[in-house]
């Protein structure tokens, strides 16, 4: 398969993980009484590389997936979705893991994973990161789920070396405790992943975990004297926290009656890193995002669900979310 941009028009490059995610067309019941399921691509840096896409960067994601249906039909939406899967292996020990969530409540989602015994992208190793591409990127992006099992946490290390912390190079701290034995592991291994990039963006518990504070700017000041040009911290309810060397601005929250929590954070992040290759001003790059998580928590799916320029550019002006825009 041909990817759908030449290798060097590559502009946003994810590391891990993919997954099939299924979401219960019923809302408010539990998960045991929801009798059908919407399908949707998941995983968070995969759905970073989507929302990257479509707001017109030219994304791709290395992976791997299982050697199934599943895998397939992961390969096959990314392309449709205008993302590369070049980078992407075929791990024929393990099955693409199915991540079902339940909607108890909206806003903060219950999330069951299967990917027993490990997920494929816990399999990543070092010779399935494409070095070249890597060192030419200008934007690469991964994920503190990463750095919680061998071989991805060498193979992770490897890419951010070969980065030698190039702009931009981002580190979404993304703390999932069914991932670690304690949070004392993945403080372990989150906090030195700071000192290899340029920016950061976590909400208040992942920051506790790398930089062992959950207050906003003490946290934005820790990340900041270890190198990170621009510090992001989520406030939740209320707003966005921007942190540079030279300014500090919150973003104001976006209310909007929430669908499904899951995918905002991934918008969030499509959204930065198209503001970050643009060259916006801080405070305009979160801005944006903000508004591009505001209208996917307002929506069911997350990748099928990413946000177009036109969306964001509506909320911006409006301030209300509305279904489709452009």
């Amino acid at each position: 398969m041909t990817a759908p941009f030449h290798p060097e028009e590559l502009e946003v490059l994810t590391l891990g993980r993919s997954s099939v995610d299924l979401y219960p067309e019923q809302h408010g019941v539990a998960l045991a009484d929801v009798a059908t399921f919407r399908k949707s691509i998941g995983g968070s840096p995969t759905n970073v590389a989507v929302a990257a896409a479509r707001l017109g960067r030219k994304a791709a994601v290395i992976n791997r997936v299982g050697d199934d249906a599943f895998g397939n039909y992961i390969r096959q939406g990314l392309r449709e979705f205008g993302v590369s899967d070049d980078y992407i292996i075929t791990d024929t020990n393990l099955l693409t893991p199915v991540v079902f969530c339940e909607l108890l409540p909206p806003e903060e989602p219950s999330i069951y994973f299967y990917r027993e015994p490990r997920g494929p992208d816990m399999n990543i190793n070092v010779d399935d990161i494409p070095a070249d591409a890597v060192r030419a990127v200008p934007l690469f992006w991964t994920a503190g789920s990463r750095f919680a099992e061998e071989p991805s946490r060498t193979a992770a290390m490897e890419a951010l070396r070969l980065r030698d912390r190039g702009a931009h190079t981002v580190i979404d701290l993304d703390y999932r405790p069914m991932f670690w034995d304690s949070a004392a592991q993945a403080a372990e291994f989150i906090s030195p992943v700071i000192d290899l990039c340029t920016v950061a963006v976590g909400n208040r518990d992942e920051c506790e975990i790398a930089v062992g504070t959950r207050v906003p700017d003490e946290a934005a000041d820790r990340m900041l004297e270890r190198g990170v040009t621009i510090a992001i911290v989520k406030l939740g309810g209320d707003g966005v926290l921007v942190a540079t060397e030279h300014e500090r601005v919150v973003i104001e929250p976006i209310r909007v009656p929430v669908v499904c929590g899951l995918g905002a954070g991934d918008a969030f992040g499509g959204s930065l890193c198209h503001g970050l290759l643009a060259g916006w001003d801080p405070a305009e790059i979160v801005a944006r995002a903000n508004a591009a998580g505001a209208i996917v928590a307002g929506r069911l799916m997350c990748s099928d669900e990413m946000p177009t320029p036109a969306e964001i550019d509506h909320v911006l002006k409006t301030g209300h979310v509305p279904e489709r825009v452009g």
